[in-house]
């Protein structure tokens, strides 16, 4: 983990990289019109009082990620709008997101945390989408209190309550991805969205990653399942342009196609890898396989589709 003087460094680097440096839509094509479109980001403010964090929880970074910090970095990297995914160190809650969302509608919406473990939070499904700037819903499994509520029946309220409140559904599930097939064919119209591909970066040190591909290529079959390949950076045992990730996202884009894969950084949790600049740069000028209509979805047009957010 970053110490606090060099998390301020980046920062201060990452500024100085970007300053001036605002991209315009599709810079890598001169007159093309191109919506960028993070499809996560993590936002928090300091524990307090009032804001308290799980005990013994550790956050991705030594200082706050205040929507002051990413407003300037968004806008200088030339990122239009962001998905903004609730970490989990402050617990189940969201209110953080969404006051980002309500100070900048036309930047910020969230995809909201849910006491999963709580079968009445179904009663609040029905209105989630009723707060304002709230898309859909978020869930991990990749811990050892969240992994067993796949298999215990923890989770099993969930799935129709979203499809039924016409939510669509983030999910976390690193190595057990293969575990959604049968989620996404019992409620073929609730909309799944595999994070991060499916992967960790220790499965990147421990030469897993290709497995767990396979597991995430087989769910393309189902139109209802789409993925983020995102944080790719993390995953990554090289420096960008993070050429040993190339062959993964190449496969899953094979599988899933333009208009279900979509771009995104993950940007806390590998913040002194790239700058953001390069997290975009990686996608429209390093992965040659991708043509320009090509990023054109990945990079922003095919997450608003998804999450239907105007």
């Amino acid at each position: 983990m970053l110490s606090r003087r060099s998390f301020l460094k980046s920062t201060l680097g990452a500024g100085v990289a970007l300053a001036g440096a605002r991209l315009a839509p599709a810079a890598d094509q001169p007159g093309r019109q191109r919506t960028i479109v993070d499809s996560q980001i993590h936002l928090w403010k300091a524990e307090s009082a009032d804001w308290p964090w799980v005990p013994g929880a550790v956050p991705q970074l030594p200082e706050p990620f205040t929507i002051e910090k990413a407003v300037p970095l968004v806008d200088q990297a030339g990122v239009d709008r962001a998905v903004i995914v609730p970490p989990s160190w402050p617990g189940d809650r969201n209110d953080y997101a969404l006051e980002a969302a309500k100070r900048y509608p036309s930047r910020f919406a969230v995809m909201g945390r849910i006491p999963l473990q709580n079968p009445q939070s179904a009663t609040l499904l029905p209105k989630w989408k009723e707060q304002p700037g709230m898309l859909g819903v978020r869930i991990i499994f990749n811990n050892a209190a969240t992994i067993p509520w796949l298999t215990d029946g923890t989770a099993d309220w969930f799935w129709p309550a979203a499809e039924k409140a016409g939510l669509p559904v983030m999910f976390f599930a690193p190595g057990r991805v293969s575990m959604f097939a049968r989620i996404a064919e019992r409620h073929s119209q609730l909309v799944l969205i595999i994070d991060h591909m499916g992967l960790t970066a220790a499965m990147a040190k421990d030469n897993s990653i290709a497995a767990a591909v396979d597991q995430a290529v087989a769910l393309a079959k189902y139109a209802n399942v789409s993925i983020k390949m995102s944080a790719s950076p993390a995953l990554s045992l090289e420096s960008y342009p993070f050429r040993d990730v190339t062959p993964h996202i190449r496969r899953l884009f094979d599988a899933y196609g333009p208009r279900r894969c979509y771009w995104g950084t993950d940007m806390t949790n590998s913040f002194a890898k790239a700058t953001y600049r390069q997290r975009i740069t990686h996608f429209t000028e390093e992965l040659d396989f991708l043509s320009e209509d090509d990023k054109d979805w990945v990079m922003g047009r095919a997450i608003l589709e998804r999450l239907k957010w105007a």
